[in-house]
């Protein structure tokens, strides 16, 4: 029974999913100077476990506005999961700068120098 249950709750989390990443694809096609559906977009692709894919969008919404802190900060996550600390802490000085200490506060509490 519970394999039953996962499998429908998986395929129709997926399905839910799909129909969100569908709609950030018309929202950039729509917009695309707008870094807000490339931030969302990335976040259900790291959702997805398509890191590069993920990596790409953010950069391209922090290229469209260099103070979307939350990208940074998204970023920070990233970079720091791949061992590239000194990217980490860029971006999260980044998103400090435009008022969010998010991505700072994450490599202070795992004590992560800075480089």
């Amino acid at each position: 029974m519970g394999c039953w249950r996962d499998d429908v709750i998986a395929f129709a989390t997926d399905h839910h999913t799909r129909l969100h990443v569908e709609e950030q694809i018309r929202w950039i096609e729509r917009e695309p100077h707008n870094p807000r559906p490339f931030f969302n977009l990335a976040q259900l692709y790291r959702m997805q476990r398509k890191r590069d894919e993920g990596l790409a969008l953010l950069l391209e919404a922090v290229r469209l506005d260099e103070s979307f802190a939350d990208a940074h900060v998204a970023l920070t996550e990233v970079h720091s999961v791949a061992g590239d600390y000194r990217a980490a802490w860029r971006h999260a000085r980044a998103a400090e700068r435009h008022g969010n200490r998010k991505g700072v506060e994450l490599l202070e509490r795992h004590h992560i120098a800075e480089c």
